[in-house]
């Protein structure tokens, strides 16, 4: 492991790898769940989807690993992808037959473009070109999209007739009945998100980690 990675080089050790190793991916692995979703309402099957998605993050990571030897995690990009199925899919492509398969071409010559302007470098000159606060403003916009996304699926945040953006409501699932599904998710993904917080105050090494198997384990419980 030290010759393949140099880890000395870059103090750290096989125990934090494999830690933060395992905390990625527990903090990434909503994506094989959200992405197929997401896609799916372009008429793709899901399916299929989830399969590549997965194959593209194993090989991708891989690639980082061994032969960049940077230990980033990649996945799919959630925030084109949700532009991708919404906008293009959805809007600008509204009414054709099959609109996935027009969109995946332009992504493929995308790419194509994007491999050939790197090799050229290019695509870092056109990178550094863009303002720090452009750059911040795109960060933080996915970040938060990726955060309302992650409120959608613990049911925090709820439909209702006029809105996508209504918070759970604890006093209608008790009336309703629904509390013994819906609110107990609410509830864990909350006492989950305090748990974290506190451990990341705290300076508990793995905390982000610490806090997913608390939930989990909690959620076996109820």
């Amino acid at each position: 492991m030290e010759k393949l990675f140099k880890l000395k080089e870059h103090n750290t050790t096989v125990k934090t790898e494999v830690m933060a190793g395992i905390t990625t991916f527990l903090t990434m692995a909503y994506i094989l769940a959200v992405n197929p979703n997401m896609l799916s309402a372009s008429g793709m099957d899901n399916g299929a989807v989830f399969t590549a998605t997965a194959l593209a993050s194993a090989l991708a990571t891989f690639i980082m690993a061994f032969w960049a030897n940077y230990p980033i995690a990649l996945s799919a990009g959630m925030g084109l992808n949700a532009y991708f199925a919404y906008t293009v899919c959805l809007g600008q492509l509204q009414g054709i037959d099959d609109p996935w398969k027009i969109a995946l071409a332009a992504v493929l010559v995308e790419g194509i473009i994007f491999i050939i302007l790197s090799f050229f470098k290019l695509r870092e000159t056109i990178v550094n070109a863009i303002p720090e606060n452009l750059k911040y403003g795109i960060t933080s916009g996915i970040g938060l999209f990726i955060a309302f996304i992650g409120l959608q699926n613990a049911k925090i945040v709820v439909n209702n007739d006029s809105t996508l953006v209504s918070m759970f409501s604890f006093k209608g699932s008790m009336s309703d009945g629904s509390f013994n599904y819906l609110g107990i998710t609410v509830l864990l993904a909350l006492i989950g998100v305090l748990v974290t917080g506190i451990l990341l105050v705290k300076n508990v090494k793995g905390g982000i980690l610490w806090g997913i198997l608390i939930t989990w384990a909690l959620g076996i419980l109820c």
